[in-house]
């Protein structure tokens, strides 16, 4: 669109029978511009949230980042974001080292539990968006996104190296769409993506190895739990378990047709939120899960776990009101 708009503007601008005046050229590189501080952030949607020690950071459209240091009970906005574009992933190492990744190959990092933000990394003339983020500790962390998009980094995130991945199998090259990133107790990451495929790294994402979970849909979302026990799900309802580490995957049966959109483990206890209000349980690794909803059946996008392993749920309408999380809530908490 750029291109012929400038071919239009040329070609005007020469022609004699061509009046209007001319136009300013446009901008090389698209300017960002630092979120906005509004009362109305806390109906923007959330995409995804973190623990920072005893704060919640959640983070989502137009540069909203969250603040909550009661447990969930308020959220206020951080006091600083240089951009206002959608933020998809949050990772924190410590309680106040962390970064955001989003649009535009956005990466963002704090150094104060997430009141103020500098950028790490843009490329907004590409746009490949970054999905997911996880830090391993201050120093080690991998990225994700569009088109099978690969970053890490060893140093904090000052530089972000990319990694050429692998075609998948029965692919000609790697292009698939990488949505979520978890890792288990022992070092080892996974991606989830599209066509039901999981990615396994041993070494801090330097290099990869796929599996196929025998879904042909996206996956938005995973957990490991002890034993080397993975859990991943995605679009209709879809939820799959590895108990050998991702070697070999079955479906689990779960009555519902809304996506699921995360997962959260401690220990064998499960929880998974997902649209239209949806809400897993599990007290058995994953095994079977029962099914709540949420009344007012809002889009969950995130949860996460705080004192007393009570949830904190988050939505397309910002976060979910303690107050409006009833019996349906209390009764799918990890006790």
């Amino acid at each position: 669109m750029r291109r012929l708009l400038q071919f239009l503007l040329t070609g005007c601008m020469a022609a004699a029978a061509c009046h209007a005046p001319a136009q300013p050229p446009l901008p090389a590189e698209p300017l960002l511009r630092p979120a906005v501080l509004s009362p109305h952030a806390l109906q923007g949607a959330v995409l995804a949230s973190a623990r920072a020690g005893n704060r919640l950071v959640a983070v989502g459209d137009r540069g909203i980042v969250l603040l909550s240091d009661d447990q969930g009970r308020s959220f206020r906005q951080a006091a600083a974001v240089p951009v206002d574009l959608m933020l998809t992933s949050v990772s924190f190492a410590d309680d106040r080292h962390g970064w955001a990744v989003g649009h535009g190959g956005l990466v963002l990092a704090t150094q104060d539990g997430g009141e103020h933000w500098t950028v790490q990394r843009q490329d907004l003339q590409a746009d490949r968006p970054l999905f997911a983020v996880h830090f391993f500790d201050a120093q080690h962390g991998v990225a994700v996104g569009l088109w099978s998009l690969m970053l890490v980094t060893d140093d904090g995130g000052a530089h972000w190296r990319s990694v050429s991945l692998p075609a998948p199998p029965g692919a000609t090259k790697a292009d698939l769409n990488l949505f979520s990133l978890f890792a288990d107790a022992q070092g080892r990451v996974f991606a989830a993506g599209e066509r039901g495929m999981v990615l396994t790294s041993t070494d801090r994402g330097t290099t990869w190895a796929y599996a196929a979970t025998g879904y042909k849909g996206s996956l938005w979302t995973g957990a490991a739990l002890p034993g080397g026990v993975l859990l991943v799900g995605g679009l209709r309802g879809s939820l799959y378990r590895s108990a050998d580490g991702g070697r070999s995957w079955a479906r689990v049966p779960v009555d519902a047709r809304s996506s699921i959109t995360q997962i959260v483990a401690e220990g064998d206890r499960v929880l998974a939120v997902g649209l239209d209000g949806l809400m897993l349980r599990s007290d058995d690794a994953g095994r079977s899960f029962a099914i709540e909803w949420l009344p007012g059946r809002a889009a969950l996008t995130s949860l996460s776990l705080v004192v007393g392993r009570r949830p904190v749920l988050f939505s397309r309408q910002g976060p979910v009101a303690t107050t409006s999380v009833t019996a349906a809530t209390e009764a799918a908490q990890v006790r």
